[in-house]
């Protein structure tokens, strides 16, 4: 019986780019994401804001509108900033959070400036009370149920 000799398979490009493109993408998916978010004004734009004499329109001309004002009254603008690293599908982990609230007074001239990191924040845990409303909740056979008869008929000469 005669045997044929064993031959090596020869490496198929496609094989090849597959597998490439498979190790691409476990390597990718391991990768943190980095998200800066927020508006931070850079410090020597800060710097010119002066306590004392600086306005309302002086701040948003040097520094932009900030990111938030406070609700009661718009004594305080507050510009923040965050960065997060996520890897692959896991929660967003906050490696830096900067806030710097600008004060003004009465008359709307800047009384102070403060700044404030990540280490002075505290999480806001938010109750879970239902706050009850009036009226009932309707089941979808009770809204099909009360809407018989209740369609108008086309009004005359149309």
């Amino acid at each position: 019986m005669l045997r044929r000799p064993l031959r090596m398979k020869k490496p198929r490009p496609a094989r090849f780019a597959l597998a490439a493109l498979a190790a691409a993408v476990a390597a990718s998916a391991c990768t943190p994401i980095v998200e800066l978010r927020g508006n931070l004004p850079p410090p020597e734009q800060l710097s010119q804001v002066v306590v004392g004499k600086s306005s309302r329109d002086d701040v948003q001309s040097l520094l932009g509108t900030p990111s938030n004002i406070s609700p009661f009254d718009d004594d305080a603008w507050y510009y923040v900033s965050t960065v997060t690293e996520r890897v692959s599908f896991f929660e967003p982990d906050i490696k830096e959070r900067k806030v710097i609230a600008v004060l003004f007074d009465r008359s709307g001239t800047v009384r102070a400036l403060e700044t404030k990191g990540l280490a002075e924040g505290h999480d806001v845990i938010p109750v879970g009370r239902e706050t009850p409303t009036a009226g009932q909740e309707m089941t979808i056979l009770k809204q099909l149920m009360g809407n018989l008869g209740r369609f108008s008929k086309p009004a005359q000469g149309q």
